[in-house]
Order: C-alpha cells, then structure tokens, then sequence
C-alpha cells in the first residue's frame, strides 16, 4: 500500500503539529515554509520564552476562546492541554505553571519548544518555497504550485498563520490561498493587540507597568469587559495582558466611545480606601499634597494623578476638604483613559478573522467545499484571550488535521 503524500503549507506551531501528527500516522509529509526557517513566530513568543499552553480543562479552554468557540469543541478534546503538556515532556522540554495557569519550558526560552517540535517532524522534508496555489481537481486538492514549480499530493494542510507579526512569514498569504480555492476570508483584524489613546498621560508615563489592577472597558457606554491583572503604559498608549486580552472584546468596525477604566486599589473598597487615606494624610499633614502619595502610587504616576484630582499640589495635606479626599477615592477605583484605536494589524500577536468556520468540518478540520483539504491554526476564524489558549488552538486543530489528512 503506498503512502499518502501530504503537502503542509506553513511552518509555524500549528504546521509543524500538523506535519509530525501526519507522519506518525503513516504519511509522507513535506513541509513548504517560505523563511529560511520553520518557527519564527514561535521563537519570539512570550517575549522569548513562550506561553506554550494553559494548564485548564478542554472546556476552560472552550471558554477562553472569543471567537467561534464551539466550533473547538472536537478539537479541545481530541487534543486537551493537559495533551500538550505531556507532548512537549515526552519530547525532552520540562514544562512550569505559572500565575494564571500559564505553562512556560523550565528553561524560559521558547528556541526549546521550536526544537522540540522539529525534531517531532523528523523524517519529513522541509522545502523552503513560497506555495503560490493549491490545485483542485474535480473538487479535490491534488497539489500545490509554487514558484519552483508543480508538486502532487493526496492532501493539502493549510497552516500559514494570520497577518500579525510578518517579519516571521504570517504575511497573510494564506488567505489568498484559500480564497483562490473558494473558501470565505471573514474581516481580519488586529487581536491582542496594544491600545492607542491620545489622552498625554499615557506619554507622561510611558514605561510604567502596573501590577494588580483592576479594568473595565466600556464601548457607546456600555461595559464590553473586565479583567484583574498587569498593564503597561507606553508613548502611544497602553499595553500589557489585561490590555491586550481586553482588545478581542471591543467592537472594532465602529470603534467609538471606548473607555478604560482603571481600579488603582482593587482590593480596597471605596468605604476602606477612604480611612486608608485618612491614615495617611494624619502621619502626613504637616506635608504638602505632592508630598503625601509616595506610599500609595507609583513615583511616575503622582504628578498626572494630582493634575487630574484638580487638587493644587501645594496644597497642605490637613487644608484636603472631605470633597476632595472623596474625589481622590473616586479617582483612585477609577482612573479612566479613553481609547482612540489600535496599533497595527503587524504589532498584533493575534489576527482576528480568517477562514470562515462555517466552511470547515470541525472534527476533521477538513474543508467542506474541496476534498483533501485541510487547515490549522490562526488561519482559521478563532482567537483566544492571552494565556497560552491561542498556541493551544494551533495545536490542537493542528493535530486533528495532520491526523485526518493522513486518514483521508
């Protein structure tokens, strides 16, 4: 009996599951990746270290997913996180869990996981071409063309990624692709992206990274979103896993009216937040106002935070009227930044958008319109917040198209 001949388009995470799943499965993969190496995007993860997975249950997963979540529901089951980790143990990488359930390599560098993965495709072949068709015959993908020349094959695995990060070959390229072969490309845009404000406080503190704060985001007045954790502020606006998370959330065709709200002292309430600056101000009210928030923000933020109290700053600490120290209180639980946009589509970790999900067979991750025609990946219409899940629908739908393709 021969061998299927498999032809895996892209050589990112949910490629290199596909290709290696494929190959254990009996086939014979080769894998057409356009950068002179597989697992750039990868690489760079997590700012080097990469957030491989999330130590959840398949339905924690399903529930952390933004767009098209149930669509997932084969997938996060055929290949769970749990999955994953025992994968990536099995394979030499010693994995960590960390706060939120974020699962690192011991290590810290994400350089592990990509070795990890390619030698998980040893024996396969790895051309370095750009695919520029797929061929379809009587309904079926026989091929693909590139710009070397024709190859045949008895399914195709389309795993180019999205259009985020493009210096690592997520340059979209795969869309068209998929459309040239009838499928549908809903919007694409930027998720998990950072946040543009023109308010100037994000500018007079840029480099200030808060930690255990708390956020809402309100759209047209209306609360989109909230969430407890680290942000960043920076010259154009703001960044960080809450802000980044909060971007999969916001209407992003009519961006209008978005606010951030920002709860400096989540812990506290309003009632004990009070007696706390009461507290203060008495062990300081022979200070000047300026003077008296060293204990309770950070050293970048007083001067903005006294601007926007409209309290004057050499005001003496025991002349702060009741109205005034309520107003601080108000300002500290809500400290609100309006919103104007978002970075580039290219600063995104995540594309938003993609092959519409309506076109796929969940189970199989096969095509519903070409036979033998397989995807994986960010290619496809879902994302997830930050936190490992995004990495784990690449896995995951990576794994049951390597093994349906090998099936088919």
């Amino acid at each position: 009996m021969n061998k299927k001949r498999i032809a895996v388009i892209g050589g990112g995470a949910s490629g290199l599951m596909a290709a290696g799943t494929a190959l254990r499965s009996g086939a014979d993969v080769v894998i057409f990746e356009h950068m002179n190496t597989v697992g750039r995007k990868l690489s760079i993860t997590g700012k080097g270290r990469c957030n491989v997975t999330n130590d959840c249950t398949p339905e924690d997963f399903i529930n952390n997913v933004v767009t098209n979540p149930r669509f997932l529901y084969s997938a996060a089951n055929a290949f769970t996180p749990r999955d994953t980790m025992s994968f990536f143990e099995e394979l030499g990488v010693p994995l960590k869990t960390e706060r939120g359930n974020r699962v690192f390599p011991v290590s810290d560098k994400a350089a592990d996981i990509v070795s990890a993965l390619k030698k998980y495709c040893a024996g396969g072949k790895m051309i370095n071409e750009k695919v520029t068709g797929i061929k379809i015959s009587e309904g079926r993908a026989c091929g693909i063309e590139s710009r070397n020349g024709s190859y045949q094959f008895d399914a195709v695995i389309l795993a180019t990624g999205g259009r985020s990060y493009p210096r690592t070959g997520s340059d979209g390229s795969g869309y068209k692709l998929a459309q040239a072969a009838g499928h549908t490309v809903t919007t694409l845009s930027p998720s998990l992206v950072p946040v543009v404000s023109n308010d100037s406080v994000c500018a007079e503190m840029q480099g200030l990274s808060l930690k255990n704060v708390g956020l809402k985001v309100f759209q047209d007045g209306k609360e989109c979103y909230r969430d407890f954790g680290e942000m960043l502020f920076t010259h154009f606006g703001m960044s960080g896993p809450i802000v980044l998370s909060s971007t999969s959330h916001i209407n992003k065709r009519k961006l209008s009216n978005v606010l951030f709200e920002i709860d400096l002292k989540p812990a506290l309430s309003e009632s004990a937040l009070n007696d706390r600056i009461l507290r203060d101000f008495s062990e300081r009210k022979n200070k000047i106002f300026s003077n008296s928030l060293s204990a309770l923000l950070p050293s970048k933020m007083i001067k903005p935070f006294i601007e926007r109290s409209g309290i004057a700053p050499d005001k003496q600490v025991n002349s702060v009227t009741r109205e005034e120290r309520l107003k601080l209180v108000s300002l500290f639980k809500k400290f609100a930044v309006p919103v104007s946009g978002f970075r580039p589509i290219d600063e995104a970790i995540i594309t938003s958008g993609g092959i519409d999900v309506k076109e796929i067979d969940s189970k199989t991750m096969q095509s519903k319109l070409i036979r033998g025609l397989f995807f994986a990946g960010e290619i496809i219409d879902v994302d997830a917040y930050t936190g490992g899940f995004n990495l784990q629908i690449a896995f995951s739908t990576g794994f049951l198209a390597g093994k349906n393709a090998a099936e088919y």
